[in-house]
C-alpha cells in the first residue's frame, strides 16, 4: 500500500521562475514512466537526470507543483537506451514501487495533458494550426478564434448493495478474473442519477433505488471524471449485455474475486464496503 497522506498538488499552467534543471519531469512512453530507481525505491527523475533524452524542451508541458517540485511531462515515441538508474514501469505500479500514492494521479494528470495537447495540434472548425494560448490551458486558432480547452468526459461509477452483498461485474477488457462496479458515461442531457440508472440497467438488468454520492476521482486514461456513487438493488435478475460486460454476481465481503488496486476509486469503495462487514482479521491486502 502506497502512502496515504494528503499530497500537495497545485494545477497550473506556466512554469515558476525556479531552475528547471531541478524540476521533475514526467516522461511518458505508451502505458510506461520514466523513473528514477534508489535502492529498491523509484522517483520521479529531475531534468538534470535525463538531459540526453530530452531532445527538445519546448515539447514539454508544464502541469503544476507536486509538493513543492516544478512538475514538466513529455511524450517519447521510443527510447533507445537508458543509464542503470533508469526504468521505464507499468503507469498501474508506479504506487508500490514508490510507496507515494499521489504519484499515480501526478503520472496521469500529465497522461490527459500530452493526450489534450497530441489531439487538438489543428483546429476542428477550419483546420489551421492551433497555438497555446498564453493566460490560460487551452489551444487557441489564429485563423477563426477556436479557444480548444483540456476536455473533461464525465462518468459514474456505482457500488449497488443488496443486503450484505455488493454487486461486480467482469468487463470484456479486464484482465482475467478481475471484477469490479458498474461504470459509464454520461449523456448529453442527461443527470448523474439517471446516468447511474441507465448503465446498470443496460450493462445488467436490474433497477436501483436510494441513489448516494460517494465520491468523485480524475481518471485521466485518457480524460474521465469519475463520480461515484451507492445504491440499493430494487428488482429484476441479472442478465449481462455480453457486450461490455461477460459476468457479473452478488459478492459477500469476505469471498470477495480479484478486485482493481486502491489507486482506484472502484477499490476503494469495495474496500470501503469490506471494511465496513468484515473485521480486518479475516481478510489480508
Amino acid at each position: 500500500m502506497g502512502i496515504s497522506r494528503q499530497h500537495d498538488y497545485i494545477p497550473a499552467h506556466l512554469p515558476t521562475e525556479a531552475a528547471k534543471e531541478s524540476a521533475w519531469v514526467l516522461v511518458l512512453l505508451e502505458k510506461k514512466i520514466l523513473m528514477k530507481k534508489v535502492g529498491d525505491k523509484f522517483y520521479i527523475p529531475e531534468a538534470n537526470d535525463i538531459d540526453n533524452l530530452i531532445i527538445n524542451d519546448k515539447t514539454m508541458e508544464y502541469i503544476g507543483k507536486y509538493d513543492g517540485h516544478d512538475c514538466y511531462c513529455k511524450r517519447l515515441n521510443e527510447i533507445a537506451e537508458l543509464p542503470d538508474y533508469l526504468e521505464l514501469i507499468d503507469l498501474m505500479k508506479i504506487t508500490n514501487l514508490s510507496d507515494d500514492s499521489g504519484l499515480f494521479m501526478l503520472a496521469g494528470t500529465a497522461n490527459h495533458i500530452l493526450h489534450w495537447y497530441s489531439v487538438n495540434q489543428y483546429c476542428g472548425c477550419c483546420g489551421h494550426k492551433t497555438l497555446d494560448k498564453k493566460d490560460e490551458r487551452a489551444r487557441i486558432c489564429p485563423n477563426c478564434g477556436n479557444i480548444v480547452y483540456p476536455r473533461i468526459s464525465p462518468a459514474t461509477i456505482t457500488a449497488v448493495f443488496r443486503d450484505d452483498q455488493i454487486l461486480l461485474a467482469h468487463n470484456r477488457n479486464f484482465k482475467k478474473d478481475l471484477y469490479s462496479l458498474i461504470a459509464g458515461f454520461v449523456e448529453p442531457g442527461e443527470t448523474l442519477e439517471q446516468c447511474v440508472t441507465r448503465e446498470i440497467g443496460e450493462e445488467v438488468g436490474i433497477k436501483v433505488k436510494n441513489i448516494r454520492y460517494f465520491s468523485s476521482q480524475p481518471w485521466p486514461f485518457p480524460d474521465s471524471l469519475m463520480m461515484a456513487f451507492t445504491a440499493e438493488y430494487e428488482s429484476g435478475e441479472l442478465i449481462v449485455d455480453n457486450c461490455e460486460i461477460m459476468e457479473a454476481a452478488w459478492y459477500k465481503a469476505d469471498s470477495l474475486p480479484e478486485i482493481p488496486s486502491s489507486d482506484s476509486i472502484a477499490g476503494k469503495i469495495i474496500r470501503w464496503y469490506r471494511d465496513q462487514t468484515v473485521t480486518s482479521s479475516n481478510y489480508k491486502e
